[in-house]
């Protein structure tokens, strides 16, 4: 995430990113301090960079980002280059990974406040 997006502001579809702001985002991530040749990296170093990622708070804002934007090199939201393609290849009609991202996280909080009884924890179970 640390490199800037080398290329234009809008997908191969040349559907712009819906509610990207990157300055915003980019202040939160973890990698904001860390040396850019770690997080462009080739091989089995790409493991130690994916881990950086696992407990970012952004995560999925970077990810969407290099999704949306095609980014092509680099570890992003914790997914390198290749795998970040074959997402693509697997999902071609989406046109905004932020907002397909900001849905899915809603319906997971959505479904995880349904099981969860108003004032009742798992130990009070019974």
């Amino acid at each position: 995430m640390s490199r800037e997006c080398g290329g234009p502001d809008r997908g191969e579809d040349d559907v712009g990113v819906v509610g990207d702001d990157q300055e915003t985002w980019g202040t939160q991530a973890l990698c904001r301090t860390a040396d850019p040749d770690e997080l462009f990296v080739d091989g089995a170093a790409q493991n130690k960079a994916k881990a950086l990622c696992t407990g970012c708070p952004v995560r999925t804002e970077c990810l969407a980002h290099a999704l949306d934007h095609r980014i092509e090199y680099g570890v992003w939201g914790g997914m390198t280059e290749r795998e970040r393609r074959a997402l693509l290849r697997r999902r071609p009609t989406v046109t905004s990974w932020q907002r397909l991202l900001d849905t899915a996280r809603a319906e997971h909080a959505r479904q995880a406040a349904e099981h969860q009884e108003p004032g009742a924890g798992w130990w009070q179970a019974g």
